[in-house]
């Protein structure tokens, strides 16, 4: 549900079964007690919930140099080879995001001299989740930027159950070091220190809600990257939308978790009834239609709109993960949008060419958090802090009202601190 309103010119031909935000498991005292106890007992409570969430028993949690090259040896040839397809599009991409951050050196008044500095974050943890499937795009979304920006040192945490391809995936993308932890246990290890997990300063990708709840719960001594909830894919289309390619998309999506969102927004009511019943018909052969009908049936909706104003207003509204713009006009459309993740424009740019490798980053925020926040890039690695000096004549710009400032606010230590300065020049 929307915490904004919705306009009542919009007419639903298919409503969520459910609310993906008041669905969100009451996660909250588990995973304080989860972080607590791995805070008082470092690597034994972090080896207890691994046994007790993935069923695994380890001895080691670090990856070894053998284990990592095993599992690049074991790694598929053709596989390898679209890893590293993805890791140079991606790694291309954030070096060129990279360009445009500066550091900057400004003379704002005679004497006073301002600036900031873009430094790389000295050590990052990337969670990269197991999931349904060997989701091999995930380590290189969160590890690759992270290289590029000059991060010191790259911890990834997988759970012990995840394909070995991951390990591989997460070795070709750069990681300093692997672990292999899972859940909020993984994310209390990485922001807390355990014995053999150091502590870092950022904790960056997707998981479930447990790894979510965690992310919220460390935030402040350490840094996230945001909180992140199930997918996301809605297409905007007129009346020259394709039902069997719009169909398609949201099922590509539904198909990642039973709590997926997807949904037409349109200004077509027959292009409305026919990617319902296309929907349907695809289900019958889709090899993962459990997961996605169930999303569909409880999370999918058709919006039908009376014009493009108000097609673009909902969408506004929605802010979705992933938008495709699927009109006459698609980059026309384009520029009047301003609330997504990420925007595909065109019927040729699919949400999956991204979630997998065309260069972009695929960690988004969802939950409407595209109103006031981009997704995961080069700069999430990398802070902007400023700096200024000064020489006699800023001194004597900046002064005076910074006395005066301080005295009416009734600050007398801050008075004097600029008041010694100007005597001293002056004196």
């Amino acid at each position: 549900m929307s915490r904004l309103p919705i306009p009542q010119t919009i007419q639903f031909i298919k409503s969520p079964g459910r609310d993906a935000q008041a669905d969100n498991a009451p996660v909250v005292t588990l995973v304080a007690e989860i972080l607590a106890r791995v805070g008082r007992e470092g690597d034994a409570a972090v080896r207890d919930y691994s046994a007790q969430f993935d069923g695994a028993t380890l001895d080691h949690f670090e990856v070894s140099a053998a284990d990592r090259q095993a599992a690049l040896d074991r790694l598929d040839p053709q596989t390898r080879a679209d890893t590293e397809f993805a890791i140079s599009n991606v790694r291309a991409f954030a070096e060129a995001q990279l360009g445009t951050l500066s550091d900057l050196e400004i003379e704002i008044r005679p004497g006073v001299h301002l600036g900031h500095r873009n430094i790389p974050l000295e050590r990052v943890g990337c969670y990269v989740p197991g999931g349904r499937y060997p989701l091999l795009s995930a380590p290189i979304m969160s590890i690759v930027p992270a290289k590029v920006a000059g991060v010191g040192e790259v911890i990834a945490c997988l759970p012990p159950n995840a394909h070995e391809a991951m390990i591989a995936g997460c070795h070709l993308s750069g990681a300093d070091r692997i672990f292999r932890i899972g859940g909020a246990q993984a994310i209390a290890a990485m922001a807390l220190g355990t014995e053999t997990v150091p502590p870092v300063d950022k904790i960056v990708g997707p998981g479930n809600a447990f790894v979510n709840e965690a992310k919220r719960q460390v935030f402040g001594p350490v840094g996230i990257d945001q909180l992140a909830g199930p997918s996301e894919i809605f297409i905007l289309a007129d009346s020259t939308g394709d039902a069997e390619m719009i169909a398609t998309d949201l099922l590509a999506q539904a198909e990642h978790d039973i709590r997926t969102r997807v949904g037409l927004i349109t200004t077509d009511a027959a292009l409305a009834d026919a990617v319902l019943a296309e929907v349907d018909r695809q289900l019958e052969t889709l090899s993962t239609a459990t997961t996605a009908a169930q999303a569909w049936r409880d999370y999918g909706e058709i919006a039908l709109c009376p014009d493009e104003a108000a097609m673009i207003a909902y969408s506004d509204i929605v802010a979705a993960e992933h938008l495709q713009v699927h009109t006459l006009d698609a980059k026309a459309m384009a520029k009047r949008l301003r609330h997504y993740g990420s925007l595909f424009i065109g019927t040729d740019a699919s949400v999956v060419y991204s979630d997998k490798c065309c260069g972009t980053n695929h960690t988004l925020p969802t939950m409407g958090a595209g109103r006031y926040t981009g997704g995961l890039w080069v700069g999430s690695y990398v802070k902007t802090v400023t700096h200024q000096w000064m020489d006699a004549e800023g001194v004597h710009q900046v002064a005076p009202p910074a006395v005066r400032q301080s005295a009416s606010e009734g600050l007398e230590g801050h008075r004097r601190a600029a008041q010694l300065r100007l005597d001293r020049l002056q004196g």
